[in-house]
């Protein structure tokens, strides 16, 4: 949300920079809603994934956790022209990273969602929750919370 765009927007002016004092500021301070954005998808959604069906959990988890990962490699391909590469090997470089990043952050993201959905397709049709799983109360009242 808006602190992913905060994140871009502070990082951009850096990224477009030859200086690399400016590029290394510039960093810091998109680094701030950078660790934001990871501690939410790390701890913020724990609840969210807690009230999952059981047989969903490990995939959301592993959902949750991919994207904290795959997060985690921009800000070191962000660095690349700050460890001395410069011209067409750290643009390519760049290139190479973000896209083994985006390729981890949405191809295989995309997958686990496909696998969520389709085991909660399947608890749906079988009477086991209602909907998208959108009504906790009714849900107790048939026993899936343990009662």
């Amino acid at each position: 949300g808006v602190a992913s765009a905060v994140m871009v927007a502070l990082g951009y002016p850096g990224e477009i920079q030859d200086n690399l004092a400016v590029r290394w500021g510039w960093w810091a301070l998109a680094m701030i809603p950078f660790f934001y954005v990871v501690y939410s998808l790390l701890s913020g959604l724990g609840e969210a994934t807690a009230r999952q069906p059981e047989s969903v959990v490990g995939l959301v988890s592993a959902a949750r956790y991919l994207t904290a990962v795959s997060w985690l490699t921009y800000p070191f391909v962000y660095i690349i022209k700050n460890i001395g590469l410069a011209g067409p090997v750290a643009t390519m470089y760049e290139q190479i990273g973000y896209s083994v990043a985006d390729v981890v952050a949405k191809a295989v993201f995309g997958v686990l969602i496909w696998a969520i959905a389709s085991e909660k397709s399947r608890l749906e049709s079988e009477g086991k929750i209602y909907g998208a799983y959108a009504n906790p109360t009714a849900q107790k009242k048939r026993g899936l919370f343990g009662n």
